[in-house]
């Protein structure tokens, strides 16, 4: 069966949005969600004016509820649930002793449980055609740690540790299951650091790197995506040139 449908997560800006459009120019429908009802409506009517498909759902990934409508919804606007892309995440950096239990406690439930909540609601779908590919965005930090990133580290060190028991798990069906991990990317995720110690370590920070564009976590996305059947790309790894660590 061809993969023809996709729910992309986090698709009102940023990684997501690029990757919504990156996969509806390959005759791609895409269904968007996030929470920003507004962005969701702008996007679809980008897609459509480049020649894409695309419907929309304003979504809470954290609500299982909500992830389940979603995915009923995708499949009787569509007639399948092929390609799951949990791209939502929150990146709030800060150090341990700064005790930002409310960040810790949004990061795990937006980078972790809804992932899970994804998973959840396009599984029964995926298994019942026997056909499909759950794309999870994890991160640099998902290999290694940094002071500031501990917690942001330990969420994205578990979606790694999920997909790939989730892969396994699947290895005798044709669901397949592949990790972006991307580098430092131009995007809004810094924008939720409240921590001015962290702040003021990215405003001094003068180094050269040209970070990575959202287009181009897109374009791994799509390479993931358009391998033959018998081909499960289980996770890409993309830094910037420059960068190092």
């Amino acid at each position: 069966m061809e993969l023809r449908t996709a729910i992309i997560t986090g698709a009102s800006s940023g990684i997501g949005a690029a990757t919504a459009k990156e996969l509806a120019q390959k005759n791609i429908k895409v269904m968007l969600a996030a929470r920003r009802d507004e962005r969701l409506q702008e996007l679809k009517q980008e897609i459509e004016e480049l020649g894409g498909t695309a419907e929309y759902r304003k979504t809470d990934v954290t609500s299982p509820e909500e992830m389940e409508a979603l995915a009923k919804e995708t499949k009787e606007a569509f007639g399948q649930v092929d390609i799951l892309v949990n791209n939502a995440g929150l990146m709030p950096l800060s150090f341990m002793n700064k005790r930002k239990l409310d960040e810790w406690n949004k990061m795990v439930d937006v980078n972790i449980k809804g992932v899970l909540n994804g998973i959840y609601a396009v599984l029964p779908y995926m298994e019942e055609q026997n056909n499909g590919h759950i794309v999870n965005v994890s991160s640099v930090a998902g290999h290694k740690t940094m002071p500031g990133s501990a917690v942001y580290s330990g969420t994205k060190f578990a979606v790694r540790a999920i997909s790939e028991g989730f892969r396994e798990e699947m290895a005798n069906t044709n669901i397949r299951t592949t990790i972006i991990s991307p580098g430092a990317v131009s995007t809004e995720l810094t924008d939720t650091i409240t921590d001015e110690d962290i702040l003021e370590s990215f405003q001094n920070n003068s180094s050269d790197m040209e970070p990575l564009q959202s287009e181009d976590i897109a374009s791994a996305i799509r390479y993931a995506i358009e391998q033959p059947a018998h081909v499960d790309t289980n996770e890409v790894l993309v830094r910037p040139t420059k960068q190092a660590l």
